[in-house]
This record gives C-alpha cells, sequence and structure tokens, in this order.
C-alpha cells in the first residue's frame, strides 16, 4: 500500500489546512446537550490548538445546540490566521441524543444566520449541509445553499452522509469541497465515495473515525500500538491519515492532553505490512 505523506489538503483549492482537524462535538454536555461539564477546561482545548498546529475545526450549529461555536469564538476569536472554522446546518435538536433533520430552506437560513453571529464572522470559510432531508425536495435545499454562497454568506459548500449520485446532484448548483461520511477502518460503507472525492480533489471528512468493529481488530490495534509505544486510537488515527491523501481527520475530545495525542497520531508511522495488517482484520 503506497501511503499518503502530505501534511495539508486544499479545501476548494485555496483554503490550506492542515490534515489533522479538530472535532468540536465533544466541548458540550452529556448527550451533545447543554455546556461541557469542565467548561474552563473545553476552552484550555480550544485555545490550545492553534500552538498543536491544528487549523480546521469542525463543528454544527446543533452541538449543543450552539454551545460549541459560542465556545469556539470566546476561547479562539479573533482567529489566527490561517484558521478554517467549518460549521454544518441540518439537525434539530429537542434533548439530549435527540436529533431530527431539518434540511428546509427556513431552517437553513435561520441556523446559518445563528453560526454567522455565534462565530462573528462575516462569512462561513465551509458550511456543510449535516443531512438531506426526506421531507424536502433536495433542489430547494441546494438552491438555499447556492443562494447563500452567491450573497457572500459561504464561501465554500460541503455535504455529509451523501452518496456519489447525491453528491453529483449538488454539484450541478455549487463546486461541492468536502464531504463528512461515517468512515473508519472497520466502517468502509463509503469508500466508493471516498475514492470519488479523491478523484475530484474534494476533502473527504470522516466522522466516527474509531469505531471498532470486532475483538480480533481491537487485538491488532492494540498489538500494533504496543509495538510503536503508542495508543490504540493513535495506530486508528494513523491508518486512516496514511490512507488518502484526501482525508481530513477530525478527532474530537474535551482534553488537552487527549488532544495533543491524537495530534501525534499524524507522526505515526506505521509499516506497509502494518497498514495492510489493519486493513485484512478489519474486513
Amino acid at each position: 500500500m503506497q501511503q499518503a505523506t502530505n501534511k495539508t489538503f486544499k479545501i476548494g483549492n485555496d483554503l490550506t489546512v492542515n490534515r489533522m482537524g479538530y472535532g468540536a462535538m465533544r466541548i458540550t454536555g452529556k448527550g451533545i446537550w447543554g455546556p461541557p461539564k469542565d467548561r474552563d477546561e473545553a476552552i484550555r482545548v480550544l485555545k490550545a490548538l492553534p500552538g498543536l498546529g491544528v487549523n480546521f475545526i469542525d463543528t454544527a450549529d446543533s452541538y449543543g445546540p450552539n454551545v460549541s461555536e459560542e465556545l469556539i469564538a470566546e476561547a479562539l476569536y479573533p482567529y489566527p490566521a490561517g484558521m478554517v472554522i467549518a460549521t454544518k446546518g441540518g439537525f434539530e435538536r429537542t434533548g439530549p441524543d435527540e436529533w431530527h433533520i431539518n434540511s428546509h430552506p427556513d431552517h437553513l437560513k435561520k441556523v446559518l444566520e445563528g453560526s454567522l453571529k455565534r462565530l462573528k464572522l462575516s462569512r462561513i470559510d465551509l458550511y456543510q449541509l449535516h443531512r438531506i432531508d426526506p421531507r424536502v425536495p433536495y433542489e430547494n435545499t441546494l438552491t438555499f445553499l447556492q443562494k447563500a454562497q452567491q450573497e457572500g454568506l459561504i464561501k465554500h459548500i460541503g455535504l455529509s452522509e451523501v452518496n456519489i449520485e447525491s453528491l453529483k446532484k449538488a454539484q450541478e448548483f455549487f463546486p461541492v469541497v468536502s464531504l463528512q461520511n461515517k468512515y473508519s477502518i472497520v466502517e468502509r460503507d463509503w469508500e466508493p465515495e471516498l475514492q470519488y472525492c479523491k478523484e475530484h480533489d474534494i476533502a473527504f471528512i470522516p466522522w466516527n473515525p474509531i469505531n471498532a468493529g470486532n475483538i480480533s481488530f481491537l487485538q491488532k490495534l492494540d498489538e500494533i500500538a504496543q509495538r510503536h509505544n503508542a495508543t490504540s486510537q493513535q495506530v486508528a488515527l494513523s491508518w486512516l491519515y496514511h490512507y488518502e491523501p484526501n482525508i481530513l481527520l477530525i478527532p474530537g475530545t474535551s482534553k488537552v492532553s487527549h488532544a495533543e495525542e491524537n495530534v501525534k497520531a499524524a507522526d505515526l508511522l506505521l509499516s506497509a505490512e502494518e497498514m495492510d495488517e489493519l486493513e485484512s482484520v478489519s474486513a
């Protein structure tokens, strides 16, 4: 297996980010609801990111809701040069662990305006549709995003949990620069979408990247981790990081020590044999 060695990726061919980013879902309360248990530590995590070389943060209005975006602005505004904050819209929240898809243009208009205000931005660098709403004509949602981009409220647009057909449909309305789908060594259902994105210079942002699926896989992770004096999570992240050059990783955490550990995974070099070992045992 030829491993990806690039440390950066250009989103939309003009936003250069380090491929090891940060996902800001975990700086909220239990069930991704309300404020974090340790607010001070959440702020410390965010403040530590620039020093760790992280200049890509992924969030959403639904994380909290609103809490994640508010904390990001509190900790980092005015943002360091080159910092790219991606946010998403398309979910409503009614309580802990309760998620309801809503991609109606009226809802997206409201939450986009809210995200701009909370993040203290006049334009979102990367705005991602959190989900396609089966109750709303897809074209209506895409038309809203197209218009928001034309109005200068959004620089680039991405999608989440969509297949190639839906991605191509969106490309009739605007360039799609990112795709955020559930993906890990053991969750490979979106492999064709990852390869399509690679072929078209679209960032692929896996969520739930540490999804361990079976005991033999966990044992192999532990075995390789011991060889490198690393953690199993670092090994799983390293495999993804070096698997394809368009993968942007956004591991989330509410602890500074864990953020530091995650970032180091980019420098953990697995051998070609170890990359193959992990892929074969997870199949």
